[in-house]
């Protein structure tokens, strides 16, 4: 079910289908960019057991840390919504900005003048080579939806969030809500 054309800052929401696909099973993801020669996203709904004082330790935050998508999962990315207080910061769109001068978003994050409300991290990033995604949109991957929490979705998307997006689709999604992550169990 293709719902609308992928654009940097909609929403990709896993098919059911996608069972036994560690990275993708039941994934929300952010495109943070898309173009012709290629898609980024960020998967929302995976945090790790990990907090950004884990992986920096240079800094006291207990933030969570996401897993972002398969690619390069040994980098730290980060979206935020605070441009004006950190550099260099790339718009998604509605008020979400991706990466930027990483040195000052600690120094902000130490200091307590950025929250968790403000910024994610994530281990790794999914992405795309030119065509891929639209073929994965073709064979029913994926539901492209727009982000209709702008900014707030840092804040929004958690563990549960690809039931809350099944629900909201409706129809044959609602009964998926509430089916087991693994069939088998069911």
């Amino acid at each position: 079910m293709i719902t609308i054309k992928p654009n940097k800052g909609h929403l990709l929401i896993a098919e059911p289908s996608i069972i036994g696909d560690i990275s993708f099973n039941r994934s929300v993801i952010l495109l943070a960019d898309h173009t012709d020669e290629g898609s980024i996203g960020f998967i929302l709904n995976k945090p790790l057991e990990y907090t950004l004082t884990d992986l920096v330790p240079n800094t006291n935050a207990k933030f969570k840390v996401y897993n972002g998508g398969p690619v390069e999962q040994d980098n730290l990315y980060f979206i935020h919504k605070v441009p004006d207080l950190i550099p260099e910061s790339i718009e998604i769109s509605l008020g979400i900005y991706w990466g930027g001068d990483f040195d000052v978003a600690l120094e902000l994050i130490n200091s307590g003048k950025i929250t968790a409300s403000d910024v994610r991290f994530f281990l790794g990033y999914s992405g795309w080579e030119p065509n891929q995604l639209d073929k994965e949109l073709q064979s029913n991957s994926w539901v492209v939806t727009e982000n209709i929490y702008e900014k707030s979705l840092i804040e929004k998307s958690d563990t549960a969030f690809w039931k809350e997006k099944m629900l909201e689709l409706g129809g044959d999604y609602s009964i998926w809500s509430n089916a087991p992550e693994n069939p088998s169990y069911n």
